[in-house]
């Protein structure tokens, strides 16, 4: 889905710069590849071979597949594990439900991760159902979108807390969220000054007292 494959070309230029082990590999399959298992290992595959690697870290069902049943369509995708293919097999926008049934499903490998949109200013349904499910089941949400494409920066709350400790809004932003248990963020980047920025989020925390303002007024 990205780029045709061309994104996964280009992240295996850049693991033959930097090293297999410098790296953590996540990649993804469409929903329509899970309706058979050899339909997942073609697609794996191919992913692998533009990759330019034997196997990744983390495969993701990218979205449900509306017209299967979770638990046919997850024990199709487990067969990438099986093989060797991947390290760990994850999803990615599943609700809670969807999720339960996802971890009832798998036989042989667990579920990891649910990859979900999540940010400050969108981490209601999260915060309330899904992150304490995620909790309780050792699952790590990893939050795409969590600077709601530069929302964040003008967002009052966010500008204020941010003044407040010396930093700008988009590290307040993605330290609201590493702030919570099981939670990873995955901001995207486009500039060294930018990657430089998102640095700056981590090794430090924002208060309790904080974090609650944010969940009042944000």
């Amino acid at each position: 889905m990205y780029g045709s494959g061309r994104a996964e070309e280009f992240v295996g230029q850049v693991i033959k710069h930097v090293g297999r082990s410098s790296v953590f590999i996540t990649t993804k399959i469409l929903p329509d590849r899970l309706v058979d298992k050899e339909l997942v290992l073609k697609a794996t595959r191919e992913s692998l071979r533009r990759l330019g690697v034997s196997s990744v870290d983390l495969v993701l069902i990218h979205w449900p597949n509306e017209e299967l049943n979770i638990t046919e369509q997850v024990r199709n995708f487990e067969v990438i594990y099986e093989y060797g293919l991947t390290r760990y097999i994850g999803v990615s926008n599943f609700d809670t439900a969807q999720l339960r049934e996802a971890i009832e499903a798998v036989k042989k490998a667990e579920i990891v991760v649910n990859q979900v949109h999540y940010s400050v200013l969108t981490r209601h349904y999260v915060e309330k159902e899904l992150l304490p499910y995620c909790v309780e089941n050792n699952i790590t949400i990893q939050a795409y979108t969590p600077l709601e494409r530069g929302n964040v920066v003008v967002n009052p709350t966010i500008v204020k807390i941010a003044s407040r400790y010396g930093k700008t809004p988009v590290q307040v932003a993605l330290n609201y969220l590493i702030s919570h248990k099981n939670v990873v963020a995955i901001p995207k980047s486009e500039s060294i000054n930018h990657v430089q920025e998102i640095l700056g989020a981590t090794g430090w925390r924002l208060k309790l007292e904080d974090l609650e303002y944010i969940k009042r007024h944000a």
